[in-house]
Order: C-alpha cells, then structure tokens, then sequence
C-alpha cells in the first residue's frame, strides 16, 4: 500500500466513525505523525491532501524543515513534550504547540513569539491516566486552574482546546473511558467561558483508536503508523 492509498483508506474509516457519532468527517482534521519518517514520505502524504503535520522534537524538525520549505500551505504543530529551554525554536518553527503543559511554559512560549511577532496556537495535554511516567496536566489540578486563569495575559498564545495520549491499552474500545473522561474535562471548560480560552479542538485517536476517538468527539486525530507505516527508529 502506498502513503495515498494508506490515507484514502483512513479518510473512509474517519468517515464512517463520524456518521456513527451523528457528525461530518469535515469536523474532523486528520493529521499525519510524521516523526522519523523522511521527507520523501511527508511529500507524499502531502501530495495526497494531507496539510497538518505533527513533530515529536524540535532538532528534528529543524533539520527537516529547511528540506520541506516550499510546502507553504501546511501546518507544523509539536506534538511531543516540549522543553522550556527550546520554547524559543519550538515557537519559530511551528503554527501550534499541541503539549502545553505548564504555565511556565506558556510564559516562555508567549515571550518567544512576542518577540517574533506570532500568535501562536496551543493546546493543553492533559494526562488523564494519571500516569506518573507521562508529562500533561492533572485533570481539574491547580496548575491547569493557574493555566486557564492566566491565559488572558498571555497574549501571543491562542488557547484552543486539549489534548491526551490515554493510556496504552490492547484494545481501541478500552481506550474510550480516557476519551471521554476529556471530553467532559471539555465541556465543563468551554462552560465557564473564561476570557482568552476557546475549547474549539480535541485532539484524540491514534492510529489504533481513532474511530473510538471520533465517537466520542474527536476534532482531530493523529496518525503515523497507518499512514506511513512502522516506524524503524523512536
């Protein structure tokens, strides 16, 4: 199977999960994982339609980017957890940072693209597993409360939803209490209207999940595996 025809069969599955959960696939972005893979298969994935892209390290896609530069219409978003100390680069390379998950952070993120003068899109990763070995904020925890209040202050970053990777599990049906434990985090968020804080994306579903996730209100799912095939390196 080639990357076209890989992501030809994705788009009907994302289709038929969105007409199970009553919704359009047009609500839903697909994204492909393009971490370790070359830049000949991002092309290809490109050439298929594919325009949001996700990263997992920073020195990796620097050393992409150059190679990819004339892909003008796409959108680089950092997946992978982010270190502040490369919240400077990590800002200057991509559209959106989807693992916000401090508010210190935030601020070095919102410094950096003042400086450069960008709005830059972000997405809070929640781990709701609670897994000690996963980075993301504590579901309701005083640091995503401190996050949410200081958003209004932050003005280069665009709060735009939430993100989590559940915990691994054998079977995509046995991922959904994860999933949909964040879509109630969602709404219960997007209820209180607080100022500068939008809960426009969720970003759930892998390559295993994803139709479990777009059941249960997924904007956006993120796959590599599927798409491009196994990875031979981390």
């Amino acid at each position: 199977m080639t990357v076209a025809q890989n992501i030809g069969l994705i788009r009907e599955r994302i289709a038929a999960a969105a007409r199970r959960g009553g919704r359009r696939s047009e609500q839903i972005t697909l994204m492909a994982v393009s971490k370790t893979f070359p830049v000949e298969l991002i092309r290809e994935a490109y050439n298929a339609g594919i325009r949001v892209f996700g990263e997992n390290r920073v020195q990796e896609f620097s050393q992409k980017s150059e190679a990819l530069r004339d892909l003008r219409d796409t959108d680089w978003h950092m997946i992978g957890h982010l270190q502040s100390n490369k919240a400077a680069h990590a800002t200057e390379l991509f559209a959106a940072v989807d693992s916000l998950d401090s508010l210190k952070l935030a601020e070095k993120l919102n410094a950096s693209a003042q400086q450069i003068g960008k709005k830059l899109v972000v997405l809070m990763e929640v781990n709701v597993g609670s897994e000690p070995a996963k980075s993301g904020l504590a579901p309701e925890s005083q640091e995503l409360e401190e996050l949410l209040r200081a958003a209004p202050q932050l003005e280069h970053l665009e709060f735009c939803g939430l993100m989590t990777i559940p915990p691994l599990t054998k079977e995509p049906e046995q991922a959904r209490p994860y999933f949909r434990k964040l879509g109630e985090l969602r709404k219960h968020i997007a209820g209180r209207e607080l100022p500068s804080v939008r809960m426009d994306i969720m970003s759930i579903g892998m390559s295993h999940d994803f139709e479990v996730a777009i059941e249960e209100g997924s904007t956006c799912v993120r796959v590599g595996t599927a798409i491009f095939g196994e990875r031979t390196t981390t």
